[in-house]
């Protein structure tokens, strides 16, 4: 069976007055039915124009984007409506923009529903369900006003439920609330992705959204740079560890993480081998007497390491 989700050579370019702007430079990446997956990235990474590409709001300019089976690449105007409305739900930041003012929290859940044409008793057994999901049933006939923050954002939740999406997609959803608020928030998309068998994608500039989704795909310069794992035989416990692993796509790119590349002083060139114990290893390339602007015009240099020398990063491909 094929990924839910599937991203080959994903491109898209913006074009600004007489200026091209590519965000997408080959994005390659799955996502499995039901899986909880968080996109994190630098702003300008290109993480938000994935998740506008991924939610039918903007299609690519070339590559290869399927979601259930649907091809958004060369989906029509119509078929992309009905893709939004019928398999996807948003969260953005800001709750305003799910959510309307002037109706109560029980409203505001039961007013997409209304637009489908849903049977009067059907929606409002629905919207209370959702809201007793999201925890806010003593609240469903309180207005935004009336609400905190994380009592918004939970009721933006439930309004993104209501369409029954396969497909639900947030956008900073925590990127307003205080760490706490965040925290529960984030549970609360864990909890939801199990009990209403969601494939969920939480889009965001926080490292720490690894605490409560099962892997974690950084975004660098428009292409899948590297993924976080967590552990499954520890998933439920306090001290769960994770396993992070760069990405090398489908013609053996990959991308050095700074951190990484920044501690080696690692320049335009390196020296790439195998240990003996069959480790891929990645030299910086020293600078030395007969170099040129920091690289060598003598190519006559070890290549291979210390047969103990540890492997220093996973590299794992998709």
């Amino acid at each position: 069976m094929d990924p839910f989700i599937v991203c080959e050579n994903l491109v898209k370019i913006y074009k600004v007055a007489d200026l091209e702007v590519l965000a997408l430079q080959g994005l390659d990446l799955q996502i499995e039915k039901g899986e909880l997956v968080g996109i994190v990235g630098t702003s300008g990474s290109g993480k938000s124009t994935f998740l506008n590409v991924l939610g039918g709001l903007i299609q690519p300019s070339a590559g290869k984007i399927r979601v259930d089976g649907q091809d958004l690449l060369k989906a029509t105007p119509g078929q992309l409506d009905s893709y939004r409305r019928e398999k996807v739900g948003f969260i953005w930041q800001q709750p305003a923009r799910n959510l309307l003012a002037y109706l109560t929290a029980q409203e505001n859940v039961e007013l997409p529903m209304t637009i489908s044409g849903m049977g009067l008793r059907e929606k409002q057994t629905y919207a209370g369900e959702l809201l007793a999901a999201v925890g806010l049933w003593d609240h469903r006939r309180h207005k935004l006003a009336q609400l905190s923050g994380g009592q918004q954002q939970r009721v933006a939740i439930a309004v993104a439920l209501a369409n029954k999406p396969a497909l639900l997609l947030g956008d900073e959803p925590t990127g307003e609330l205080d760490s706490a608020t965040a925290d529960e928030i984030l549970a609360l998309f864990e909890r939801l992705n199990s009990e209403y068998g969601l494939t969920t994608v939480i889009v965001t500039h926080d490292q720490q959204v690894a605490r409560a989704v099962g892997r974690v795909i950084t975004i660098r310069d428009g292409r899948t740079s590297s993924e976080t794992v967590r552990r499954r035989e520890v998933a439920d416990s306090p001290a769960a560890s994770f396993d992070e692993f760069v990405v090398v796509d489908n013609v053996g790119r990959l991308q050095i993480p700074p951190d990484l590349r920044n501690k080696t002083e690692l320049g335009d060139r390196a020296i790439v081998s195998l240990t003996e114990e069959g480790h891929l290893l990645i030299k910086a390339v020293a600078e030395r007497a007969g170099s040129v602007n920091g690289r060598h015009a003598d190519s006559a240099m070890p290549d291979t390491a210390p047969p103990n020398r540890k492997r220093p990063w996973h590299f794992g491909k998709k």
